[in-house]
């Protein structure tokens, strides 16, 4: 990989000291600890300083101390999102435009190959070419074979899933061979008992924190936590579990307008953000037959983000400890919207078992999903604003003022690479080859202005273009086009695609032309993860 030149790292590197003054105009200009955190399947809505009843107070103190955005993207799906997040590419550039392959599979390359070209380098390659030391636990999901996990692509070190859903208590018999846990390159065996994946995924990540302090205090560090909360299955702690069980008997009506009223009181909506109507397809809860087993989904589901929640809190709290917080860059979102996916198919679910012990294995379905996704319509895999708005908050004691309010720049998860370049001093010049489609998130709290931008997707048909203010799209579920012009209307209720063809065309056209820059093909049939 070819080394950036010298004047590119100075340049770089006063562009970082001129963040650091802003916030403390005595810091030296020290390049800043990176932590990403990656929730899974986790919506909108789903945290308390987005409008959740759910306890999180440790992201909630992560807003109040940074800046929260209100129109940031991820690819509405595990896969894509997780390779523009490492790459700072669009997913079809780096062959996941759809999910990964199985290790069985021929390898087909190309645009839905199921796994990261190695063409184009990782953060973390790119973060440890700058000096970095790089470290990850949690859920890979972009390469299946040992070929392509992630101390293949530039992390020292690595414990979590190499594939997607899994037990959070175990690796199940019926799915020996397709899920595997692994530390570093070789493959784990969770415990019969005490094992439970968010805990587990932490204390690796505090192990990797406490070592680096110890034994690398000269060299600044990237962690990538992708924890696999809260998707299914639904797995949680009784103790967790019990905070919640009472207060999701009001059901699904009532939960989804308590959060439309907490928006409101926090800022976030106003008279541009109706609260979209309940899906003819989920009945009222009135009306709803087998409410205790409703009520227990939610409240398993509440007490996966509660206890992830608890587990971010103990990496803080590390932090804190090892002096290293002041100067660490930390950024939480989610991969995708809500997941009104149903998994009884599968035949994994022991029905002897309690929802959320082990051997249970459901989902949540559409009613609660909806509630999560609050105020947008849709979910998971979909490219309306419920499959792939998240909530998405940076807090840098040292480098950013905490501001209040929701912050209206849109940004997209393949910003973060560039983002997090910039602060590491590493330049991009003379590298066209490796050029990012992306732009940095720096100027949410330095002196430079906002740009225009424009985002394009694809995944299983489905597919979009977000050009300023102005989104066109269309489901595989859908009749035509939909044009929405989301500074007005960002729950996408008025469609004004017969009202301003030409617009309509001007935008699928530039569509048509990145699809076809990018390799999008013709839909595949897909599964779910």
């Amino acid at each position: 990989m070819k080394q950036f030149t010298a004047m590119g790292l100075l340049a770089s590197t006063v562009l970082v000291g001129s963040f650091l003054s802003l916030r403390n105009p005595d810091a030296a200009p020290q390049r800043p600890n990176i932590v990403f955190i990656l929730a899974d399947d986790m919506g909108f809505s789903d945290i308390g300083c987005y409008g959740s009843e759910i306890n999180t107070p440790t992201i909630d103190q992560l807003a109040a101390n940074g800046i929260k955005l209100r129109s940031f993207y991820n690819n509405a799906r595990c896969c894509p999102t997780r390779a523009s997040l490492l790459t700072g590419q669009y997913p079809h550039t780096v062959g996941m435009g759809q999910m990964v392959t199985m290790p069985s599979a021929a390898i087909r390359p190309g645009s839905y190959q199921g796994f990261l070209d190695d063409r184009y380098p990782t953060i973390a390659e790119r973060l440890k070419q700058a000096g970095y030391r790089t470290y990850m636990v949690g859920k890979w999901h972009v390469g299946e074979r040992p070929q392509h996990w992630p101390r293949k692509r530039g992390f020292d070190h690595y414990f979590g899933l190499i594939s997607g859903a899994s037990s959070y208590y175990e690796i199940i018999p019926a799915e020996n061979g397709k899920r595997v846990i692994v530390e570093d390159d070789s493959e784990f065996t969770p415990p019969a008992e005490g094992f439970y994946m968010t805990d587990a995924f932490t204390d690796h990540a505090v192990q990797y924190l406490n070592d680096q302090q110890q034994k690398q205090t000269s060299n600044p560090f990237f962690l990538y936590v992708a924890y696999t909360a809260p998707h299914f299955p639904l797995h949680a702690y009784e103790s967790d579990i019990a905070k919640y069980e009472k207060l999701y008997s009001q059901g699904w009506d009532v939960t989804r307008a308590n959060r439309y009223q907490k928006m409101k009181k926090l800022g976030f909506v106003d008279n541009r953000y109706p609260l979209t109507p309940r899906p003819a397809t989920i009945p009222a809860w009135n009306t709803t037959t087998d409410k205790a087993r409703w009520v227990r989904k939610m409240a398993v589901y509440a007490a996966m983000i509660d206890r992830m929640d608890q587990n971010i809190g103990r990496l803080i709290k590390t932090l804190k400890a090892n002096g290293q917080h002041e100067n660490t860059l930390i950024v939480f979102l989610s991969d995708n919207g809500s997941s009104n996916e149903n998994v009884e198919g599968r035949k994994l679910n022991d029905p002897g078992k309690k929802i959320g012990e082990r051997g249970s294995y459901v989902t949540y379905d559409t009613p609660w999903a909806n509630v999560s996704n609050t105020p947008f319509r849709k979910y998971k895999r979909f490219i309306h604003e419920g499959g792939l708005i998240t909530p998405c908050i940076l807090q840098w004691p040292r480098g950013i003022r905490p501001q209040t309010g929701f912050v209206d720049e849109i940004g997209h998860v393949m910003d973060l690479v560039p983002t997090a370049l910039e602060l590491a001093g590493q330049s991009l010049a003379g590298q066209p080859s490796k050029a990012l489609p992306g732009k940095s998130l720096s100027y949410l709290w330095g002196t430079n202005r906002a740009i225009s931008r424009t985002y394009c997707w694809e995944h299983e048909g489905n597919k979009a273009i977000r050009k300023a203010d102005w989104k066109l799209e269309k489901d595989t579920e859908d009749a035509d086009w939909e044009l929405y012009d989301l500074k007005t209307d960002p729950c996408e209720m008025n469609n004004l695609a017969q009202k301003q063809p030409q617009r309509v065309a001007s935008l699928r056209a530039e569509y048509d032309a990145w699809a076809q820059g990018v390799g999008v093909q013709e839909r595949l049939a897909g599964k779910s993860e």
